[in-house]
């Protein structure tokens, strides 16, 4: 679908010089004398590699949609990450580096979000709040927990996070993940 450059927003996947690219920051500059200019950086969704382009703003640019399937992790062998789509059953393997740090935090029968064009994954969104049991942590230190203070504690996945000092070993805790890394929410209620 074609559409103005000055529309454009982050996180939008566009088609630039037969490569698909996500584009990071939309500046709008306004020179004093001649025509707006948008001035987008984007990342190159397969190489990674990051590009800035000027376009007019009346100029038109590919905007590609993708599409959001749902996955549930199966089991991951080595570096290959194995889905089942929820809907088709079929499956797909991705590798670690394509998911990210993202890939620590999967879980046994998690389901994910992944977002493809054209049969092909291109991103993945987890859930929001991840539930870990804390297997390391620094013991209470009696007096400490009046104190607005944390502790670094390691996850069940190995993941360090920084949790409040009454949180001790064994305990479960909801992490929220963002960017690929997660950071203590709560303590788990259920």
């Amino acid at each position: 679908m074609k559409v103005n450059a000055i529309t454009l927003r982050s996180g939008n996947i566009i088609e630039y010089n037969d490569k698909l690219c996500m584009v990071v920051k939309n500046d709008i500059q306004q020179p004093g004398k001649g025509a707006s200019v948008a001035q987008i950086e984007m990342r190159d969704i397969r190489t990674g590699n990051k590009d800035n382009v000027r376009f007019r703003t009346q100029e038109t640019v590919e905007r590609i949609r993708l599409d959001q399937v749902k996955f549930q992790f199966l089991y991951m062998s080595g570096d290959d990450i194995h889905l089942m789509n929820n809907e088709t059953y079929d499956q797909i393997t991705v590798t670690k580096e394509s998911m990210g740090s993202q890939a620590t935090y999967l879980q046994e029968n998690m389901v994910i979000e992944v977002e493809m064009h054209e049969g092909e994954p291109l991103g993945f969104k987890l859930p929001d709040r991840i539930i870990f049991e804390i297997v390391e942590a620094e013991p209470v230190i009696k007096g400490q927990t009046a104190t607005t203070s944390y502790k670094p504690a390691i996850l069940e996945n190995g993941e360090k996070v920084m949790v409040p000092p009454h949180i001790e070993v064994g305990t479960k805790v909801v992490v929220r993940l963002e960017d690929g890394v997660g950071t203590y929410l709560e303590r788990y209620k259920g």
